[in-house]
């Protein structure tokens, strides 16, 4: 997948990518969509890898992740002066702050994850249309962003995040 670079991109290959990860959690027998992942994540260095222990877990890190865009770009643009991440983390701590995420969620049903995601990827592509192309892809729009385009912060949330999470679903679906 080629990274978007501007805003009809971002939404286009946003909306794509969501489908196809919708599309591949269809193709899972509905008993499959409650267990746990039964592949080995031995050889897998990344977090994530034994973080997340079954379907829901993967949505949920998801949806939090779209809280926390949305959470950011609303609060900034009231004026109130506040980081992307959760207060208390920054990007050298984010682990400790997504098995917060995978803590909060462990009496979370699949389909209330599956139903939260639905929704708040509908928020972020409704807010990332308010946006133009150069709100979105250039830097030092706005000083609240750093050194990054606002755009990147929702590709980061939505088509790169679901090509992560479709890795994730095939090694599942390969298990099942």
């Amino acid at each position: 997948m080629v990274r978007p670079t501007n805003k009809r991109d971002l939404i286009e290959v946003g909306n794509a990518s969501y489908g196809k990860m919708t599309a591949l959690l269809n193709t899972l027998p509905q008993e499959s969509l409650r267990q746990n992942f039964t592949f080995d994540v031995e050889k897998e260095k990344q977090a994530h890898w034994q973080r997340d222990k079954n379907l829901r877990d993967v949505l949920i890190h998801l949806y939090e992740w779209h809280k926390l865009l949305l959470d950011w770009i609303v609060a900034n643009q009231k004026g109130e002066k506040r980081q992307f991440l959760k207060e208390g983390y920054n990007w050298k701590t984010y682990g400790k702050m997504n098995e917060e995420f995978w803590v909060k969620h462990q009496h979370t049903s699949y389909e209330e994850a599956y139903s939260l995601l639905a929704q708040t990827h509908h928020e972020v592509m409704k807010l990332a249309e308010i946006f133009s192309n150069e709100e979105l892809f250039e830097k030092n729009v706005y000083p609240w962003i750093g050194g990054s385009t606002l755009g990147s912060y929702f590709v980061s949330a939505t088509s790169s995040h679901y090509e992560w999470a479709m890795k994730k679903i095939r090694k599942f679906k390969k298990s099942v």
